[in-house]
């Protein structure tokens, strides 16, 4: 009988630990409910300023950004390393979208072997995700030449470069027009072709319809002096008036 008794009594012996087990009721609960209210109220809370217009450009801005701007020479006449520098660099520089960077003669390699002729080919037609003549429609088949052997050289190549075109050949070369879709695959592509923070796609007819209305003008300014989240000139200050019409008029022109 004593063994069993002694089973069932309780832990509690004392006056003192009777009060000690009636205070833990009442503060284990309390200073759980503590602890999950300074949970809730110390959450980090949404920045006001991540929707400004500022901050969503800035977010959207491209990896890589090309300047356009006067050729420091006329169109035939242009430095081959300062042609790779403007131009080729952004995307061999880096190997972006699969372009052999300079220097890496692995990559280079079966390039090299297909000839100097079949690489300055690929560049002015166009290959991959580089456009026609790198997105540079001034570009002549002569510098095109000459940045192709300096890049292909720098790999293991032994290419021979093409001498300057002379003053007459030069004026030849000079472009009539401006190319817009080069301009758009190199700086407007990366918002307009998905819509990034509501730019209107291309394509996209009912999108471009009211702006349409508002006429090229009125569009070619919204671009210089930037609009919504699109900063001015669409993040790209070195682009002259003539080019951001001819990327509008394209835009357009696909969208009608």
């Amino acid at each position: 009988m004593n063994n069993t008794h002694d089973q069932h009594e309780s832990f509690i012996k004392t006056p003192q630990q009777l009060v000690v087990v009636i205070l833990l009721a009442f503060l284990v609960p309390i200073i759980g409910i503590i602890l999950v209210v300074q949970l809730v109220l110390s959450r980090p809370a949404a920045d006001p300023q991540a929707l400004t217009p500022e901050a969503v450009a800035a977010r959207v801005q491209p990896v890589g950004r090309l300047e356009f701007g006067a050729p420091a020479a006329a169109p035939g006449a242009r430095n081959a390393a300062d042609i790779v520098k403007s131009t080729c660099a952004a995307c061999h520089q880096t190997g972006a979208a699969n372009a052999p960077k300079l220097g890496d003669a692995a990559a280079w390699a079966p390039r090299i072997k297909t000839g100097v002729n079949a690489l300055v080919q690929s560049v002015i037609k166009g290959k991959g995700a580089m456009p026609p003549k790198a997105g540079d429609a001034s570009l002549t088949e002569s510098e095109i030449h000459n940045a192709v052997v300096l890049m292909a050289n720098q790999a293991g190549a032994k290419f021979k470069e093409k001498p300057a075109a002379a003053p007459a050949q030069q004026a030849a070369a000079s472009p009539q027009k401006v190319d817009g879709k080069a301009v758009y695959d190199k700086v407007c592509f990366a918002c307009h072709q998905v819509s990034v923070a509501n730019s209107p796609k291309l394509g996209d007819k009912a999108a471009w319809a009211p702006r349409l209305q508002t006429g090229i003008d009125s569009l070619v300014q919204s671009v210089i002096k930037g609009k919504g989240a699109m900063p001015p000139k669409a993040g790209n200050p070195a682009l002259s008036e003539a080019q951001i019409r001819a990327t509008v008029e394209f835009m357009v022109s696909q969208s009608k």
